[in-house]
């Protein structure tokens, strides 16, 4: 068996186990960070996120409960997940992370239709602004922590590089980007130029597993991060958010109904 099949049964016990423990379904498991982005290093640690529901009765208290399970870093292994309920609230509010999840190339457990049916409401619930906005402001704190002197912790690139290709892709076809690396550079950036040149030098480098730690600076990179994030500080306040929220609200609450009788019946 090779070794990221191996990895996959353990993803698959450890979501196992939570089950059993937490009493709870388990209806999706993906991968959410540098492995579904497309760079991740040989140590990289495997991010999986999954959404859960659990029994009817649950839900029928008058106390507020945790909606979220998470489980400490052990091994490469980073495993967290939330509640339907609160998955489907996020997702009315156009959540870029869930959205991410639920388009991820990597998927370890889909059990229930509801994930489908989500993705097939995602066109009509997604924002623009607020999806611009969280990746333009994660690409400005990566930016100014990271990249800003002489010398910078070059593997940063990519964590300011993927969201701004976001915003591009946001800007452009006015629906959630992809999460492959990849795919957001061939959108954005010229082929043959310096700057894709140099991006893809790095995106080798971080492949092959050389540990990219501080360098100098790389002049190109700078300038493109620093003029995309002018532009899109000025484009984003000018986005829409999406209309009919009673209506995506109640297709929501039959979505989620239908959900626990699809898992508990």
């Amino acid at each position: 068996m090779s070794t990221l099949s191996t990895i996959h049964q353990r993803i698959k016990q450890e979501l196992w186990q939570i089950e059993r423990q937490e009493n709870v379904h388990i209806i999706y498991a993906c991968e959410s960070g540098s492995r579904a982005w497309g760079f991740p290093s040989q140590d990289s640690d495997y991010d999986v996120r999954f959404i859960y529901v659990r029994p009817v009765d649950w839900y029928l208290s008058i106390r507020d409960r945790r909606d979220v399970i998470e489980r400490p870093i052990s091994d490469q292994l980073d495993i967290n997940g939330w509640d339907l309920r609160k998955a489907l609230q996020l997702f009315r509010k156009s959540n870029p992370p869930l959205l991410e999840w639920l388009q991820s190339p990597i998927v370890y457990e889909e059990s229930s239709s509801v994930t489908e049916r989500i993705r097939s409401l995602s066109s009509h619930t997604f924002s623009p602004k607020s999806c611009m906005y969280h990746y333009l402001h994660m690409a400005k704190g990566n930016y100014r922590e990271y990249l800003q002197g002489s010398q910078v912790k070059i593997k940063k690139y990519f964590y300011v590089l993927r969201p701004l290709l976001a915003c591009g892709w946001i800007e452009k076809h006015n629906a959630m980007p992809p999460m492959e690396f990849d795919a957001l550079v061939r959108e954005s950036v010229p082929e043959g130029s310096e700057l894709r040149r140099n991006i893809e030098r790095l995106l080798e480098r971080k492949r092959s597993g050389e540990e990219l730690d501080v360098e100098c600076r790389i002049p190109s990179i700078n300038a493109y991060l620093e003029e995309r994030i002018e532009h899109y500080t000025r484009t984003a306040v000018h986005l829409r958010s999406p209309a009919g929220q009673q209506r995506q609200d109640q297709e929501l609450d039959k979505m989620f109904r239908s959900a626990l009788q699809e898992v508990w019946a």
